[in-house]
């Protein structure tokens, strides 16, 4: 299983005010489904469908939707370069809507400081997963599961999604509820063996301690 991370660049920043009180936060599309993007992966609509889906569930409704400042280099999420909270990810067509609001925490200081000083930034997902060739493209099994829909990051000006900080030569495996690098070729193996009907219901079983217990 290998950390993919997805950037995208053009978010809109929004200031709202209510009770007196003003907030900041950054809108736009934070995934994109059934595209080619420039490293050549293609995520299947459905399958990011699912993944929203359950993050909206078990994250965006709970008030956990959490992201970081900076490219992280690992699946989950350091508290303490918590920088904003998702609030809302809808689909619009094959796209995801996202929007997070900024946070009073030290890296999301760091982000207002940027966003309020005309600092172009972008968003960036993290997840879990695998991949085959079909077609020229590298495209998302059904393995794949979302761990964060965006981190801030800042990127060269790009039009579309492209790819940053792909963990290439790392694999990741769940050690007593926390995700370790490893060498997993048994564990790789188990997955890439997996029928189409099983394959989410062995991953979830991999994946369930750590996802539902943060």
């Amino acid at each position: 299983m290998k950390l993919i991370t997805e950037s995208i660049e053009d978010i809109e920043v929004l200031v709202e005010e209510k009770n007196g009180v003003k907030n900041l936060y950054i809108e736009g599309v934070f995934l994109q489904g059934d595209i080619k993007n420039r490293n050549g992966r293609v995520y299947p609509f459905d399958i990011l469908e699912r993944e929203v889906s359950r993050y909206n569930e078990h994250y965006v409704t709970a008030g956990r939707a959490l992201g970081e400042l900076g490219h992280p280099d690992g699946p989950t999420v350091n508290l303490d370069r918590v920088s904003h909270k998702i609030i809302s990810l809808r689909s619009e067509g094959s796209n995801f809507i996202g929007k997070a609001q900024i946070l009073s925490t030290p890296m999301g200081s760091i982000a207002k400081s940027l966003l309020e000083s005309g600092v172009k930034l972008g968003v960036s997902s993290r997840g879990m997963g695998s991949m085959e060739e079909r077609n020229g493209a590298s495209y998302v099994r059904d393995d794949f599961m979302l761990a964060t829909a965006a981190d801030i990051v800042a990127d060269p000006s790009a039009p579309d999604a492209f790819v940053n900080g792909i963990m290439e030569g790392k694999e990741w495996i769940w050690d007593n509820g926390l995700l370790k690098e490893a060498k997993v070729a048994k564990y790789k193996k188990y997955i890439s063996e997996s029928s189409k009907k099983n394959i989410e219901e062995k991953s979830l079983k991999v994946f369930k301690d750590f996802m539902f217990n943060l």
